[in-house]
Parts: structure tokens; sequence; C-alpha cells
């Protein structure tokens, strides 16, 4: 091995290096041209030295890019770098985007009608309101008396009431 071949090896590895400072360092792309141009030559030196060990150089080099980029952003938000630069996802519990869910709530236990037949999704009646319910099970059809059993987000799932007389 010549010391233009060992030469070639650490162009690879200076430009793996690089493409990690890219992902920490916000350069605008210098960095990465620098990069791109450590691969072309270390590729070029491999191509002087044999056809076979450019080829190789090139697998090597396809292989790793995407490799070290992957490596990199996994990285990259657990540094302390890319905790003050990354947002944090909000903090939201279920439906509380709906601003219905606490109103939906509070019906449970309540009795309405079925206006439209529950197969098993269908409109239901609670003191004026309309709202969409689901049959706790089966076919419930419209006219009958339902009672609220249960309410996930913004479904209210409801039952039939048997009617004593």
């Amino acid at each position: 091995m010549t010391w233009w071949f060992l030469f070639a090896i650490f162009l690879y590895f200076a430009a793996a290096a690089l493409i990690i400072a890219e992902v920490f360092v916000p350069s605008g792309g210098l960095i990465s041209v620098c990069a791109l141009a450590a691969l072309i030559w270390g590729t070029y030196i491999f191509f002087d030295h044999s056809a076979a060990a450019g080829w190789v150089g090139i697998v090597i080099a396809i292989i790793m890019i995407p490799s070290v980029m992957t490596v990199a952003y996994r990285i990259f938000p657990s540094t302390r770098f890319g905790k003050a630069v990354t947002l944090a996802p909000p903090e939201r519990e279920p439906g509380d985007a709906i601003p219905d869910t606490d109103r939906l709530r509070e019906m449970i236990g309540k009795t309405g009608t079925v206006l439209s037949p529950l197969r098993p999704v269908g409109m239901c009646d609670f003191d004026g309101q309309r709202v969409e319910c689901v049959a706790e099970s089966g076919y419930i059809e419209s006219g009958k008396t339902v009672a609220v059993i249960h309410v996930q987000e913004t479904q209210l799932t409801v039952r039939i009431v048997e009617q004593t007389t």
C-alpha cells in the first residue's frame, strides 16, 4: 500500500466527519461541499491506484453517506445543542382540542330518544340537543329510549333503556 492509498482512506474518514459536522454546525452547505470534495478526491486516488479499488471506493461511499447521516440525525436530538434548537412536542391529553369534551362527559347517565336508527351509529336527541351516538351492541330502532353509558372523546356510547309500564 502506498501512502496515497492511505491518504484516500483518510479522505473518506474526513468526509464522514464533515458530514456529521454539517448536521451539528450550521454552515449553509459549505461543510457539505468540503465533504463532497474529500470524497471525490479520495475516489480519484482509489481509481488512480486501480479500477477495482476505485469501484470499491464508490460502493463504500454509497453505503457510508446514508449510514453516517442516519447516525448523525439520530444522535443530534439527544445532544445539548440539539435539545436547544429543536422544539419539544406539546404534551396533550386525548380530546383536549375538542371544546365539547367536558360537556359530553356530563351526559353520562342521561336518557334520550333515538332519532335515526343506530346501526350502530346514528343520531340521538338529549333534551333538544342532537348528538351522534354509537349503540353498545347491535341495532336500535328510531323512537327508542337510550341512556349514555360511556363517553370517549366525542363518541357517546348508548344502551337501550327497558321501559317499565
